[in-house]
């Protein structure tokens, strides 16, 4: 780890992103500090909120994320869930067909390729998209959880077989037909009945191995 501190020059922004991307992914959003980026980089903490603001808005920055998603998603439900299926489907092919298509796929192959990464584009979607997501729906914190992960595990196949494999007729498809398919969706996802089946994740507790076979076997 580096000690002292760098002057303000063009290296101490890039060395403040490369401490918040080892931070970020190695102890998570919450447990990361400004200061202990700071420390890491050799800088003091002032400098990191000279050149990033806040503790969020460096988290985004150090992702290189095209788009603030937790913006995004503001105007996705700011008009409540009811319709908000579509809505977020509509918003995510927006960016994926603008000309931020490009940055954003290159970050889905860096999580795949690179475990580094990986670690913090989980820590970054749990932060800035599941939880976001989470807290507009109606229902207890695991439960609303368990549903954004839901629908991440939908936008993330949409993502991967339009834009990354490119499997037709799906990468051809017009955005107005693939949110009509999908929003669907999503938005049982969000609002739907999800039946006894989600229990065992919405009440946060693991399975134990042979649980299922047993419960099979009860009346």
């Amino acid at each position: 780890m580096r000690t002292g501190r760098r002057p303000g020059n063009p290296d101490t922004r890039e060395a403040i992103l490369a401490a918040a991307r080892e931070l970020f992914a190695d102890r998570g959003f919450d447990a990361t500090s400004i200061r202990s980026i700071a420390t890491a980089a050799g800088v003091d903490p002032a400098l990191v909120h000279h050149y990033f603001g806040t503790k969020d808005q460096l988290f985004v920055d150090s992702m290189q994320v095209p788009i603030d998603p937790g913006d995004a998603l503001n105007r996705v439900l700011a008009t409540g869930v009811d319709g908000a299926g579509e809505r977020l489907v509509r918003m995510i092919l927006g960016v994926w067909d603008s000309a931020a298509g490009g940055a954003a796929a290159a970050i889905i192959r860096s999580a795949v390729s690179n475990e580094l990464f990986a670690r913090m584009m989980r820590e970054f979607i749990t932060h800035r998209i599941l939880r976001r997501i989470a807290k507009d729906l109606d229902v207890p914190p695991q439960e609303g959880l368990l549903r954004a992960n839901l629908v991440a595990t939908q936008v993330a196949g949409l993502l991967m077989v339009r834009y990354i494999v490119k499997i037709e007729p799906l990468a051809s498809a017009s955005s107005d037909t693939v949110a009509a398919l999908i929003g669907p969706t999503v938005q049982h996802y969000l609002t739907g009945e999800l039946g006894r089946v989600s229990a065992e994740l919405g009440n946060g507790q693991p399975r134990r191995r042979g649980q299922e076979s047993r419960d099979r076997e009860l009346p």
